[in-house]
């Protein structure tokens, strides 16, 4: 969030959080005998959101519109939100007491998810250090601007994607709907994200081709958490991240491998 020069806003997510206190309010005015409308925390550039699930379903559910749509409705007035508009979540393990589980629309809008995990003993050494002089995130300084966000989002979408990548994406998706350990798969919104994390990978790299590497390499984030593993595949101790890299091992890709004529 300090990397960026734009407008933050913070939201710890509690059981007594409230949709209003997400989105906005509409408050009754004495002096204009008039309501006005008080915006909420979704009202940024960067929204964090920390230990989403500890908030009520219906208290999730007000980022739904705003994820999607980039804007809210409150009393049945639309207002927009400024580009870029972005949310970032923490969530604790859903075994942990105190969490509701997201609501399967709220997972599908959120373009990846990445598990931390524990770090290594390195790592570890080094953030002991590290915090024993000083807070490091005191020492960050924006290296970028909202404007500039903004151009680096339309140029991800000026970088080509054939056909044959196309219906490579799409084998995917199906192939998880398919998949006997599986009991729901990816949608749509899993698709249409999964090609654009792609083609901002690709733009990374030095390229305004999409490869299938780049679908590849980013499946494993932007999938997982859309899909709902089978009762059976539980049991059997199966990760959604296991099927899905299966899935990507056994999907063919021999026709989007072809590089686009004049592109390198």
């Amino acid at each position: 969030a300090r990397s960026i020069d734009c407008s933050v806003r913070r939201i710890q997510f509690t059981p007594d959080l409230l949709p209003s206190d997400v989105t906005g309010v509409s408050v009754y005015n004495q002096e204009t005998r008039d309501f006005e409308f008080k915006p909420g925390a979704v009202f940024a550039n960067l929204v964090v959101g920390d230990e989403i699930n500890r908030a009520s379903p219906k208290t999730q559910s007000a980022l739904l519109e705003c994820m999607e749509e980039k804007q809210v409705t409150v009393d049945g007035v639309t207002y927009r939100l400024e580009a870029p508009f972005m949310v970032l979540a923490t969530q604790n393990p859903i075994e942990m007491e105190g969490t509701y589980p997201l609501p399967e629309a709220q997972r599908d809008r959120f373009t990846a998810r990445v598990s931390m995990g524990y770090p290594d003993v390195n790592a570890e050494m080094a953030m002991l250090s590290d915090q024993a002089r000083a807070d490091p995130l005191d020492s960050l300084a924006p290296v970028s601007t909202a404007v500039q966000v903004r151009g680096l989002n339309a140029a991800v979408t000026t970088v080509h994607v054939s056909d044959a990548v196309r219906e490579y994406v799409v084998d995917l998706i199906t192939a998880t709907r398919r998949s006997n350990e599986l009991r729901l798969g990816g949608s749509p919104r899993s698709a249409l994200q999964l090609l654009r994390v792609s083609k901002a990978r690709a733009a990374l790299t030095g390229r305004n081709y999409v490869l299938p590497d780049d679908v590849q390499a980013m499946a494993g984030a932007v999938l997982p958490h859309r899909v709902i593993l089978t009762p059976e595949s539980q049991i059997n101790r199966r990760s959604a991240e296991q099927v899905i890299a299966d899935l990507v091992r056994t999907v063919s890709v021999s026709r989007a491998n072809d590089t686009p004529a004049g592109r390198r």
